[in-house]
């Protein structure tokens, strides 16, 4: 049987740490365990041989980050590290007695991709790219993608597998105690993504000890139609004599993976500090028990980054103002590629109420392909709304659906033969949930009985692609009541059936129905609210659309999807908008994230306003209104690192200002930050950086991989009073206690704060910084105190 028949059918164990047996063996700090696959090839099997002895049978390659952006040299190549590394975890497999595999392992690239970092998508896809490659090449039977953080980055290395081999694929990535990834995501919507590439299994690992991973868990298990893996590390990392060791013992850890197993997870292992005592201990006491059946949910869901759109539960809201039907403006913004219009139409529609956008840009002397693209890019740059993709294009469809970050909605499909061979393999490929209409090579069918006969149709053909009836949404077609006065009743009858007999989702373009006929608000808000009560699942409407929100939140609330009346309430007690000033303009401008509408809000405050006051009285209280968000985990890092960018287009306006009238801008006080010695992620480094200079730090990066000598000399040299030291990995953290100690020593007066991901309270207590920052905003608070006094 192979590896892929077992998974979620048999208990399988992943072994545990690798970097943690490495320091054993004498691993410095910094240096890259990838490479010992060529120089100490003996260590790396006699750990492997040590984990199989222990009870493990999926053995995973000391590959974690053999990545190009690491090794590029000849001696040190990833073809030649991962084969190598495989190949050592083969021969310990094959040479054992009992039956194991081995799992290609690939970390995060150290990167964040665009349009949040520098990293673009197909760039980080070829990286991932060459890795498997040359490991299912070498004999991988498994594909581990773990300790993500990232929905973007994940996508791009699930792809890469799925593209470049045909082995199983597992991800595992690193949430936060409130259940949330680096850039945002939760639980659900990374399961509802993963699961829409079609991923083998699902699950968390390092970051947390078992304990903390089982507070998380019901929520990985309440969504999850695929089978779990848990592989937490040896509980929280802690500095004992420049050595960073894990505080829970082999028995406390195997105690823990019981109710782990118990609660159940299909697949378990260990991460940083578990060791093969540790899962030996573990797999004594849970391999004889009895493995959880993989429930298959029926959640339909579409996502973007963060956010998730559960359709079924209650009516939901498609904003259809990203359309040219009948928009004379859209339509020339689509032609000038107008992107500020396009993006202040979702800005406006999220600002309504709606849950889901509609993303239509097709126009004959337009590249529909290429606009699309960066129509979606530019979206979910500004807004965490998921999208719909809407062309009847499948070249900008295919295109669209590979680089959109989430599960998307796909508009559309049809009973034509030649629409489902084309839309329904990119939909299985890249995941969504896809809208169908009911009509065929015949047209429209007049009657209730034809369009549900094409419901029925096609989805009859969706699974045949392997695509399940919760992914799909039929649109029974609003077709006018002006042409015909059974039209409505027509496709309502229609769709009652689709809802309450095929159990499918439904889907409608609300105001079709009013074409040709005067005040088409009354008429589409009454059809509208007869749609929901008939069971629409969700309605593309104008959110802008006084009468149609109103029925919306009407039959919400009359529905009880809305406890104690709370939103109609809300919603109808609001005072009238107020007009928005040129000030409040700039303020929203870098609240929203629109570069351009920041850049042009300070011309023009320019023109009439001192400099420092819009400093000071727009762009920093902006700022901390967007920090604020942020710290309070109601604003996800991508929105902060879009209005950070924002800023620094009105700021580069001011500072332009300023040198063509001859001053300069004050700076609060200088800041050194690096990366230490031996680590080359520089993500949270990069993000500190961008947020310490919107706030008026002049900050100098000294980059990554950085010597304790450069950061002393340059913190000196400079006079600073504050350094930030990052480390990400748990071999490279012993060098930030020695760049401390070094500054402790050689310039005792500035203050060090520290951070990353193996970073703790206490450690960095420990290890003597003076403060440590769990995000960004916690630094920027940071040099406030120290620097602004």
């Amino acid at each position: 049987m192979s590896i892929k028949e077992k998974i979620g059918k048999e208990r399988l164990f992943f072994d545990g740490a690798m970097g943690t047996l490495l320091q054993k063996n004498g691993l410095k700090p910094g240096e890259l365990p990838e490479k010992w696959n060529v120089t100490q090839e003996d260590i790396i099997y006699n750990i492997h041989k040590s984990y199989i002895d222990a009870g493990c049978n999926i053995l995973k390659t000391n590959t974690f980050g053999a990545n190009s952006l690491k090794f590029s040299s000849d001696e040190f190549s990833v073809e030649k590290i991962v084969s190598k590394g495989v190949q050592i975890a083969k021969r310990a497999a094959e040479e054992s007695e009992s039956q194991a595999y081995v799992a290609l392992d690939m970390g995060p690239t150290g990167k964040l991709l665009k349009p949040y970092g520098e990293l673009p998508f197909e760039t980080a896809y070829d990286l991932y790219k060459e890795q498997i490659i040359a490991g299912s090449k070498a004999g991988a039977d498994i594909v581990l993608i773990e300790t993500m953080g990232d929905t973007y980055e994940i996508k791009a290395a699930v792809l890469a597998a799925k593209e470049n081999c045909s082995l199983p694929v597992i991800v595992t990535m690193i949430f936060d105690e409130k259940g949330k990834l680096l850039t945002g995501a939760d639980i659900k919507t990374a399961v509802f993504m993963l699961e829409g590439l079609g991923v083998d299994g699902i699950g968390f690992n390092c970051g947390f000890g078992p304990q903390q991973m089982l507070k998380i868990m019901p929520e990985l298990k309440k969504y999850s139609s695929t089978p779990i893996v848990i592989n937490p590390n040896a509980g929280l990392p802690d500095c004992v004599n420049g050595v960073t060791e894990f505080n829970v013992t082999p028995e406390i850890f195997a105690n823990n993976m019981l109710k782990i197993a118990k609660e159940g997870a299909h697949i378990i292992g260990g991460c940083c500090g578990t060791t093969p005592e540790h899962l030996k201990k573990a797999i004594e006491i849970c391999r004889d028990v009895p493995i959880s059946p993989v429930n298959v949910k029926s959640f339909t869901a579409v996502t973007s980054y963060s956010k998730t759109a559960v359709i079924g539960e209650k009516p939901l809201i498609i904003g259809e103002r990203i359309n040219p039907t009948g928009k004379k403006k859209l339509k020339a913004a689509i032609v000038a590629e107008d992107m500020g219009y396009i993006f202040s139409e979702a800005i406006s529609q999220a600002d309504a109420g709606a849950h889901i956008l509609d993303v239509n840009v097709g126009l004959p002397e337009i590249d529909e392909p290429q606009m699309m693209c960066k129509t979606v890019e530019g979206l979910q740059s500004i807004t965490n709304l998921p999208l719909q993709i809407d062309t009847s294009d499948t070249v900008a469809m295919e295109k669209a659906l590979r680089l959109y970050n989430g599960k998307a909605m796909i508009n559309s499909v049809n009973g034509k033969q030649e629409s489902m061979e084309a839309v329904f393999p990119l939909a299985k490929k890249y995941g969504g949930v896809v809208v169908c209409l009911t009509l065929d090579e015949n047209g429209i069918p007049a009657t209730a009985e034809g369009r549900i006969k094409i419901a029925e149709k096609i989805i009859d053909t969706a699974k045949k692609y392997g695509i399940d009836k919760k992914d799909l949404i039929i649109d029974t077609l609003s077709m006018t009541v002006s042409t015909g006065a059974d039209n409505a009743k027509i496709t309502l009858e229609a769709l009652t059936y689709v809802r309450n007999t095929l159990g499918v989702n439904t889907v409608l373009g609300v105001s079709n129905i009013s074409f040709g006929l005067p005040k088409r608000d009354s008429i589409n808000s009454a059809f509208y609210t007869l749609a929901m009560g008939k069971g629409l699942s969700a309605g593309i409407i104008n959110p802008k659309s006084e009468s149609m929100m109103n029925a919306y939140y009407s039959f919400c609330a009359l529905n009880g999807f809305d406890e104690n009346f709370e939103t109609y309430i809300g919603k109808s007690t609001q005072g009238e908008t107020v007009v928005k000033t040129e000030t409040t303009d700039l303020k929203t401008a870098v609240i929203k994230g629109l570069k351009d509408s920041a850049s042009d809000g300070a011309k023009e405050l320019l023109k009439n306003t001192e400099p420092l006051t819009i400093i000071n009285e727009y762009l920093i209280p902006a700022l901390d209104i967007v920090g604020q968000g942020f710290e309070k985990g109601t604003i996800f890092l991508p929105q902060l690192l879009m209005s950070a960018d924002a800023a620094k287009a009105a700021f580069d306006e001011i500072k332009a200002h300023l040198k063509a009238s001859g001053q300069t801008q004050k700076k609060k006080g200088k800041i050194v930050i690096a990366t230490v010695k031996g680590d080359i992620h520089d993500i949270g480094k990069n993000i500190v950086k961008v947020l310490l200079e919107n706030y008026g730090f002049e900050v100098i990066d000294l980059g990554k991989d950085v010597e304790p000598d450069l950061i002393v000399e340059t913190a000196k040299r400079e006079n600073v009073k504050l350094v930030g030291l990052s480390a990400l990995m748990t071999t490279t953290v012993a060098n930030m206690e020695i760049t401390i100690k070094q500054l402790r020593k050689d310039y005792p007066v500035c203050k060090i704060m520290v951070g990353g991901a193996v970073m703790t309270k206490d450690y960095a207590e420990r290890i003597g910084a003076d403060f440590y920052s769990k995000d960004a905003m916690g630094s920027v608070r940071y040099a406030e105190k120290i620097l602004c006094v």
